[in-house]
């Protein structure tokens, strides 16, 4: 088979298995377009065999899913569900005539459960995806060769080379070699973290320089970067308290309608010397006009109108149960490396020894740091070229110098550029160094052959607008924690810089999941927000996961809101966009549920004629869906 026609195979499965997914959805749609034509069929034409055959076909095909899945659940759960409802009351405006009723109300639940499903698959995934950065192979050392074996063979204790660029397969603690290892996987530290003998490495980063041996620690299946899978899978399992409420309520609801209908086609008849066809046109107004259509007009257009206004103000929500928890909050934890701060380091400070020619120690520094892919190397490099013009940089064979750093010679000079040396004699330039390092800012250290020439010193920079949206959020009573992976220093100078109300340092993914917990039950109603892979666990045991959008697919995915254009200050529009959503969801429950058992009790008093029901009935449906769409220009 030649490769056009592997790729055209390849691309026709596919589309087949996008089809599947959303095949609840095209369904829901379908059946919405062939009650559209019906019901102009009807307009023109009146009832006709051709118009019955249009919505019957919307019935089955809309209805099939919800149909089935209300079946199921019954036989399973052993008790009546609001999907046999929907399907009862359907068919109960079919048998007295009323298709387009019936249709609608079919469309409207299958279109929300069509939705739903989508969401989940869509979810599973991404999960899926995040699976796949933990390596499936990797190098083991066995009696002086490599040999490359599957991660599950891999046992406590068995030895891993690791080479530059490659992802480290498992849990382990590095026996020989340095090296730089990106953990923004993990612990979301924007910068690099150097690793030598005796220090622990985790599944799923990325070794970025030296070659390493590691002696594996850790079984595959128990590795951190397994456990935050596992985290977001149990936190997205946990049901919400409103839902479980739902839950238990839905089988008494179905059932009180249910019995009422059935009361409604005997009980008059007998005891009220109704005619039987009054009662059971009777019942059968009942069950049109107790169908719940007014309930959900009262909260799906108010919240989709409310979603479309957010994403008008660069913000994504990902369902009306997000958006309406929005306006409980009382806490919102916040990530720092992409959230609160800007992901790369900054230069911040640089001090320079008076004796020496600044342009000189810079011009070294930024070619020898130019020769380097490293994050603290290209802020450098970029702070020099900004900052200072005049200098110029060249070409330098740099060689790597264990224990301190990178070393070159430079226009006929050796100059080193690294880590302080504890060593170093202390002066102004070591006690500069050391007070910023205090600051939780990490210290560069430039030496030539003679002294020690420079002091650079960098920090993830905050983003320009943490401090504002930190103090609106604030204002509206809310309390803000900041969650890291950094040292306790670097990590009280953001803090400190940002205003939050407090912070916690050096958190792993579960630590961060148990802090956004212990909040919970603390302050009441939280909120996460958070970028990377390592907060993915977190936004998903959260109240509310909030992800950057320029966050990791996993954190987007996992997250129930998006801030599209990552600007924290829209965290206070969210919320007031949540409030005034509430007020109006809880508006039109009242008035449609009002008008509901306005309707039972005309109809019970039979002074409602099927007619007036109907107008009744779709025009508090009406009046709602209009309340609702008021939340497009909130």
């Amino acid at each position: 088979m030649s490769l056009n026609e592997n790729a055209l195979e390849h691309g026709g499965k596919s589309v087949i298995n996008r089809i599947k997914e959303n095949g609840e959805l095209l369904a829901a749609l379908l059946s919405g377009l062939l009650i559209l034509c019906g019901w102009l069929l009807q307009t023109q034409q009146g009832d006709t065999p051709f118009t019955a055959a249009l919505f019957i076909s919307a019935f089955i095909i809309g209805g099939y899913a919800k149909a089935k899945e209300g079946i199921e659940e019954t036989i399973e759960d052993r008790k009546l569900n609001v999907e046999l409802l929907m399907v009862f009351a359907a068919i109960g405006s079919a048998v007295i005539g009323y298709w387009v009723e019936g249709a609608i109300l079919i469309f409207i639940f299958a279109l929300s459960g069509a939705l739903e499903t989508f969401t989940m698959n869509k979810s599973e995934r991404e999960l899926s995806a995040l699976m796949e950065l933990q390596p499936e192979e990797a190098s083991l050392l066995k009696d002086g060769r490599e040999l490359r074996v599957h991660v599950s063979e891999l046992k406590v204790g068995d030895r891993i080379v690791v080479r530059p660029g490659e992802r480290i397969a498992t849990d382990g603690e590095v026996v020989s070699g340095t090296t730089s290892i990106d953990q923004a996987a993990i612990t979301g530290e924007s910068i690099p973290v150097e690793k030598m003998t005796e220090d622990t490495v985790y599944a799923g980063t990325v070794n970025l320089s030296g070659s390493i041996t590691v002696a594996v620690t850790k079984n595959s299946n128990e590795t951190l970067f397994k456990k935050i899978i596992e985290l977001v899978q149990s936190a997205q399992s946990e049901k919400s308290p409103s839902q479980l409420f739902i839950e238990r309520f839905e089988g008494t609801y179905v059932k009180g309608v249910l019995a009422a209908v059935a009361l409604m086609m005997f009980v008059p008849h007998y005891l009220l010397d109704w005619s039987f066809s009054e009662s059971f046109y009777r019942a059968m107004v009942l069950m049109v006009v107790a169908s719940p259509c007014a309930l959900v007009a009262s909260i799906t257009p108010a919240t989709l109108s409310a979603i479309s206004n957010g994403a008008r103000n660069g913000l994504l929500f990902k369902g009306g149960v997000h958006l309406e928890r929005l306006s409980k909050l009382k806490v919102i934890a916040f990530d720092k490396t992409g959230t609160l701060t800007k992901g790369e380091p900054q230069v911040t400070d640089v001090m320079i020894l008076k004796e020496m020619n600044e342009t000189d120690v810079l011009s070294a520094a930024a070619s020898i740091e130019k020769q380097s892919n490293h994050p603290l190397a290209k802020a450098i490099v970029k702070h020099v070229e900004k900052e200072y013009p005049h200098v110029e940089t060249g070409m330098a064979e740099v060689q790597e110098q264990s224990g301190f750093g990178v070393s070159a010679v430079w226009k006929g000079g050796k100059w080193s550029i690294g880590k302080p040396d504890q060593n170093e004699p202390q002066n102004k330039l070591t006690e500069f160094g050391l007070k910023k390092a205090q600051e939780g800012k990490t210290v560069v250290y430039v030496k030539n052959e003679e002294t020690l020439a420079a002091v650079l010193c960098l920090q993830d920079g905050l983003r320009h607008d943490a401090v504002s949206a930190i103090r609106e959020l604030k204002e509206a009573g809310i309390h803000t924690v900041m969650l890291t992976g950094d040292n306790e220093s670097t990590a009280k100078s953001i803090a400190e810089a940002a205003k939050v109300d407090q912070y916690v340092a050096e958190c792993l993914p579960d630590d961060k999941v148990n802090e956004v917990k212990n909040l919970g039950k603390t302050y009441g109603q939280t909120a996460m927000i958070g970028d990377g892979i390592n907060d993915a666990p977190a936004l998903a045991a959260a109240n509310v996961g909030i992800a950057m959008g320029e966050g990791t697919d996993v954190a987007l995915e996992t997250a129930d809101v998006v801030l599209m254009k990552n600007d924290l200050t829209k965290l206070k529009k969210a919320i007031e966009l949540s409030k005034k959503m509430d007020r109006i969801v809880k508006q039109n429950i009242i008035f449609s549920m009002s008008v509901i058992a306005l309707l039972i009790c005309s109809n019970f008093l039979q002074i409602l004629d099927l007619p007036l029901g109907v107008i009744g009935h779709e025009g508090s449906t009406i009046l709602v869906i209009l309340n609702g769409l008021r939340l497009l220009k909130a």
